[in-house]
């Protein structure tokens, strides 16, 4: 079940750093926790699915939120 921050988090890499919903469906059908979900940018990264700007910006993101 996702929090309203992360169901918030999602909508911001799909809606900012246009990560497309596929590959986060694709990172979330990997996770077996809501405590992994917390680390669906840090994923995502590691399968080169976000640059390292990008990542930045979801830090900046989580740590505003």
């Amino acid at each position: 079940m996702q929090t309203s921050t992360q169901t918030e988090f999602i909508s911001f890499l799909q809606e900012e750093l246009a990560i497309p919903a596929t590959e986060i469906d694709w990172v979330l059908r990997r996770l077996d926790s809501d405590q992994d979900r917390s680390q669906i940018h840090m994923i995502l990264w590691q399968y080169g699915l976000l640059t390292l700007p990008q990542l930045n910006q979801a830090l900046d993101w989580l740590e505003a939120s």
